[in-house]
């Protein structure tokens, strides 16, 4: 080929048939496709999982083992205070391992879900039963 002559279009034809009696199939023209674009990543379909939600959650498995009133039944649970402890001790843990990764709401949030069971926790051992 010389520069010249413009280049030819590359083209496929079908040449099967189904019987002798039908002519060749030729496909279609294919229109131009636009190249796939980058799709953002989906929403998370609860957007209320963050860290508050977690030391929430900690918090009222914490407090149901304490033996306050369970928030779903309202009926009190029973007390288990080595669960609660074992809670209360994650808490910290998250405390520790999340420093410096967490906003101010978060963090004022844990101390004050920290601080508030703590004391609950040395109050129920205080408690006889």
């Amino acid at each position: 080929m010389t520069p010249e002559e413009p280049e030819s279009a590359f083209k496929v034809t079908d040449r099967r048939r189904r019987s002798d009696d039908e002519p060749p199939r030729v496909a279609p023209p294919r229109e131009p496709t636009a190249p796939p674009r980058a799709e953002a990543p989906p929403e998370p379909a609860d957007r209320e999982r963050n860290l508050v939600g977690l030391f929430m959650m900690l918090g009222n498995s914490a407090l149901m083992a304490l033996g306050e009133a369970d928030p779903t039944t309202g009926q009190q649970s029973e007390r288990d205070l080595p669960m609660a402890a074992e809670v209360i001790d994650v808490l910290t843990l998250l405390r520790e391992k999340t420093e410096g990764h967490r906003s101010a709401d978060e963090t004022e949030m844990l101390e004050e879900l920290l601080y508030d069971l703590q004391l609950r926790y040395v109050d129920a051992t205080k408690r006889p039963g």
